[in-house]
């Protein structure tokens, strides 16, 4: 009933209890419902007290059952619930970090982080429940971790895993190496170059990504599972009249084809307009009220689930449109949940 609701429209337990009386007629297609459908507060108690770690799990199997394993880019990154804080019993926001396949386009699966830890906890755990062979795995700076690469590693996938100050002298030495080595341009290595050129909405971007593969020096005083080779991109923005500089820096267990490596560093971005975007925007997830226990993490699933549904729905309408399809036309969400 929840993720039928959740498909038409629903934001919160008041709106699914609503859907539930409304749709009693259709939602005895599925199931009896012989005393009828739930009020808002058994709702909330009910995922309240569900247990959100078996309920991802659920999840994911569900995912794995009905979609053919990921090959592709497999993005994890976090995003924080922002109004499922509880002043009252001084709750913070809860976070969750998701895994989301930028070929497939579907959730892969998600995680809570506790309430104690972040995002280095998290994603450890998440990785172990999720079928990764074949995969490239790329994470942002809050997950460059040795424990982390050798999960990946030892999941048989492999990962591109973003640099910042968080590894001691780690991205210090990549970036003195890159700095000195472009400097005599490349002539001591060999680096691998790949060039992109984007323009969007009177943007012009151009990338530049060199990739080498030359470190045994760098193994020896950072010994990671399965490194391979340091990326470097730099990316030329021109808007307005203005143009800005930034230059990123990656490590990786894939071999130096910076084509392919170039491509995995974009895709990991569509998890910021393919998956939070959505769930802020369409699925109206930063206005969402649900604070109690276990609700905002179910809830989330919830939301996650209905959303893999409405991308597999084979109608080229968009997302928010076949939302409102769904809370209007029985047929159209019978199809979306039967297929």
């Amino acid at each position: 009933m929840a993720l039928l609701a959740v498909l038409g429209g629903a934001e919160g337990w008041v709106d699914v209890a609503h859907f539930g009386r409304r749709k009693l007629g259709f939602l005895r297609r599925f199931l009896p419902y012989k005393d009828g459908t739930p009020s808002h507060d058994q709702l909330g108690n009910v995922f309240a007290a569900l247990d959100a770690e078996c309920f991802q799990r659920c999840f994911i199997a569900w995912v794995e059952a009905v979609h053919e394993a990921c090959t592709g880019v497999v993005a994890i990154d976090g995003k924080t619930l922002r109004r499922s804080f509880d002043r009252a019993s001084g709750k913070a926001a809860i976070h969750m970090v998701s895994a989301w396949s930028s070929s497939q386009g579907l959730v892969l699966g998600q995680r809570k982080v506790d309430d104690k830890s972040n995002e280095i906890t998290a994603i450890p755990d998440l990785l172990d429940l999720l079928t990764l062979n074949g995969a490239i795995v790329t994470i942002d700076a809050m997950g460059c971790q040795k424990n982390i690469a050798a999960r990946i590693i030892n999941r048989n996938a492999d990962y591109i895993l973003a640099l910042k100050g968080n590894q001691g002298t780690l991205r210090d030495d990549v970036e003195l190496f890159f700095t000195e080595q472009e400097a005599r341009d490349f002539a001591d290595t060999r680096v691998f170059r790949h060039t992109t050129t984007g323009k969007d909405h009177g943007r012009l971007e151009i990338r530049e990504y060199a990739v080498c593969a030359d470190i045994e020096w760098l193994r020896d005083r950072h010994p990671w599972s399965g490194l391979n080779a340091i990326v470097m991109v730099r990316s030329r923005r021109e808007f307005a009249g203005k143009t800005e500089i930034e230059t990123r820096f990656y490590i990786t267990s894939l071999t130096p084809d910076a084509p392919t490596i170039a491509t995995a560093i974009r895709q990991h971005w569509g998890v910021e307009n393919g998956l939070h975007w959505v769930m802020d925007m369409v699925f109206r997830d930063d206005e969402c009220r649900i604070r109690k226990k276990n609700a905002p993490a179910n809830f989330a699933t919830v939301k996650h689930m209905a959303s893999n549904v409405l991308r597999d729905a084979p109608h080229k309408h968009s997302l928010r449109l076949k939302r409102k399809l769904a809370g209007w036309d029985d047929q159209f969400l019978f199809e979306l949940i039967t297929r």
